[in-house]
């Protein structure tokens, strides 16, 4: 067996691609179009209508007696949560590059994100029927910009040199001999194309179905089969699904054990508000469901399969036991929502029905974070662009029959505290309760995210008390006093008291915003500003324009490189400077430029240039509300964030 997923830029003819495959194999008649809405990888009505890929979709076909299920991932940026989820479920990848554009910005960040899970990967050079298109130049930049790794089978000199680059035994022998047999070199191509080390590039046309049964030769020479273990339970839900007569269903890769129809599974529940832990939970699996749709009946370990029964495990969590994944799954690491907007009922009296439709898109797709204060009816999400913005406006209206409109977005900034400072809280009546905690908060460098550590012995504060401050410390950091996240903080516990019989499980939960506010409050706020590291891909009598733009978007150009007729530039700019520059690029060089942006990080930002965010629910620091609030006396409580 095979678990593989083919990764592209925009236009390079991945879903075509993918239909090839499946005809050559024999799993469809005839090829579906991209354009005609008939691709069979595109299932949705808004992927058929629009003629994009949305939604990672999941075939599977048989070459040569061996099974291949094949991830097909959307193009586009917007859509990049798709594409990450899809590295969870995978052994291999193909990369898919246009023979006449070459390597894309994407490309880059494509093949950066698959070795940082330590995937294999096999590039395909497509589109080679068309005017302009060059192998030789392709491969050539792929060896430039990806790692000199990468080489064609046929290219004996290519080869030889990609190969003895990845293996010291044979540069030593190359050195020694002057020369290695043709099938030395094959053989180790397989062999290290499977570990990751060396990158098989293959040509054709997916349009005109040429190289298409070469490169379903490659997956299975070049590619590794699953480590199938048949250890403890590990698997990882990776996308959601949904059945009219089964509900709710999971996509899940499994990694190790088996997992059965009506198998008790044990599962993360969700985290207690009151005590800040996660409780387990037992789902009986109620069906399995195959790659094909057939009732498998079963699932084990290197498989795929829709599994229902589920309860409320969301896209992201481990089924067993997470440490045996053979590699983290941390949503956004690719790219995350650095924008937020408002979410508006066109119908007022629908807004509860459309804040659940939010929260149900949200549990399908973990970056899509959805807000709803219920005090003042005001729903917010978070989203990466445009496009997908308009995906979830038509998919509100036909899954849900709910019409909504998205306002402007705005830019998700950070804060952090400017000074250190101390803060206390002492939530001390009405009685019963007793928590009182001093802490000392302190500016962090960037990017060191938050750390907290207690300097109170136990017999002030009992440990299971400092546990629930630790783990109050989101909920306390979600916004500041600018409305925003709260990073790049040093917390320490260094004061504090329970009491032995008026001490209520809720009462340090209750007293760590309060404190960690008063602190922020004290050593003042910096708002913190996100930073993309963009790179650019444009005609050389451009370049300095772009170079222009980048300095009036109060950004600044790191290099810049020229080969093949265009120019790469890498650049830092604010997120809040460059929300239209796709447009604007694409009107600088007339359609022919191409951009990809990461986030590279946050910076200081003046106040008068970034912006505040409005309070959501009740301000710790009003003290006789917020405890009340917190005592449930007012709508929605403190958890209503």
């Amino acid at each position: 067996m095979r678990n593989i997923g083919i990764f592209a830029h925009v236009d390079a003819g991945k879903t075509t691609l993918s239909e090839q495959l499946l005809l050559k194999a024999g799993a469809i008649r005839s090829a579906g179009s991209v354009d005609s809405g008939t691709a069979h990888t595109d299932t949705l009505d808004v992927e058929r209508r629009r003629g994009i890929s949305v939604r990672s979709s999941c075939v599977r076909l048989n070459w040569r007696g061996e099974a291949i299920n094949l991830i097909d991932t959307p193009g586009h940026a917007d859509f990049s949560a798709e594409i990450e989820r899809a590295l969870w479920a995978l052994d291999g990848a193909v990369i898919v590059v246009c023979g006449v554009e070459g390597v894309q910005p994407q490309t880059e960040l494509l093949f950066e994100a698959l070795r940082a899970q330590g995937l294999p990967v096999l590039f395909f050079i497509n589109k080679m029927d068309r005017d302009g298109a060059d192998a030789d130049r392709v491969c050539g930049q792929l060896r430039r910009r990806l790692s000199p790794r990468a080489a064609m089978p046929g290219d004996r000199e290519g080869l030889t040199e990609a190969l003895c680059d990845a293996d010291d035994g044979l540069m030593e022998r190359w050195l020694e001999d002057g020369d290695l047999p043709d099938g030395e070199l094959q053989a180790a191509l397989a062999t290290l194309a499977k570990k990751g080390e060396a990158f098989p590039v293959l040509t054709g046309s997916a349009l005109r179905g040429q190289g298409i049964e070469a490169l379903l030769d490659g997956i299975l020479s070049f590619l590794p089969p699953p480590d199938a273990s048949q250890g403890a339970l590990c698997g990882v839900a990776f996308a959601a699904a949904s059945d009219r007569l089964l509900g709710r269903g999971l996509w899940v890769r499994l990694f190790g054990g088996r997992l059965a129809n009506r198998e008790a599974v044990t599962l993360p529940g969700r985290i207690d508000p009151l005590t800040g832990e996660r409780t387990a939970v037992q789902n009986k699996v109620t069906q399995i469901r195959g790659v094909d749709g057939s009732d498998a009946g079963s699932l084990s370990a290197g498989e795929i399969g829709i599994v229902y029964g589920l309860g409320a495990l969301r896209v992201g969590q481990a089924l067993g036991d997470e440490a045996l994944l053979p590699r983290k799954v941390r949503p956004g690491t690719l790219r995350a929502p650095l924008t937020t907007m408002r979410v508006e009922a066109e119908d007022p009296a629908q807004v509860k029905a459309l804040a659940a439709a939010c929260q149900a898109l949200a549990d399908e797709d973990p970056l899509l974070r959805t807000r709803y204060a219920r005090d003042t009816g005001e729903l917010q999400m978070d989203a990466m662009g445009a496009i997908q913005l308009e995906i979830l406006q038509e998919a509100l209206k036909s899954r849900f029959g709910l019409s909504a409109r998205f306002a402007d977005p705005t830019v998700i900034y950070r804060e952090t505290i400017a000074r250190e400072a101390v803060g206390h809280a002492e939530y001390t009546w009405p009685k019963p309760c007793w928590a009182i905690l001093e802490f000392v908060v302190r500016p962090a460098p960037r990017g060191s995210g938050v750390t907290f550590r207690s300097e109170v012995p136990a017999r002030q504060i009992l440990p299971r008390y400092q546990h629930q401050v630790e783990q109050a410390l989101p909920l306390a950091l979600s916004q500041g006093r600018l409305g925003w996240p709260v990073t790049d903080v040093e917390i320490a516990l260094v004061g504090g008291s329970h009491h032995q019989f008026h001490t209520h499980p809720l009462d340090f939960i209750v007293a760590t915003p309060w404190g960690i506010q008063d602190a922020l409050r004290a050593g003042g706020s910096a708002l913190l500003e996100p930073i993309l590291e963009m790179r650019l891909r444009v005609p050389p009598e451009c370049a300095g324009r772009i170079m222009g733009d980048v300095n009036a978007m109060r950004g600044e150009v790191l290099r810049v490189e020229t080969a093949d007729d265009f120019a790469s530039l890498t650049a830092l700019v604010p997120v809040s400077e460059s929300l239209d520059y796709p447009t604007r690029l694409a009107q600088a060089t007339a359609g022919r430029g191409g951009m990809s942006t990461r986030l590279s990080g946050y910076r200081e930002c003046p106040l008068e240039l970034g912006a505040t965010a409005p309070r959501r629910g009740v301000d710790p620091l009003d003290t006789s509300c917020y405890i009340l609030a917190a005592r449930s006396a007012l709508e929605g409580g403190i958890f209503d964030l």
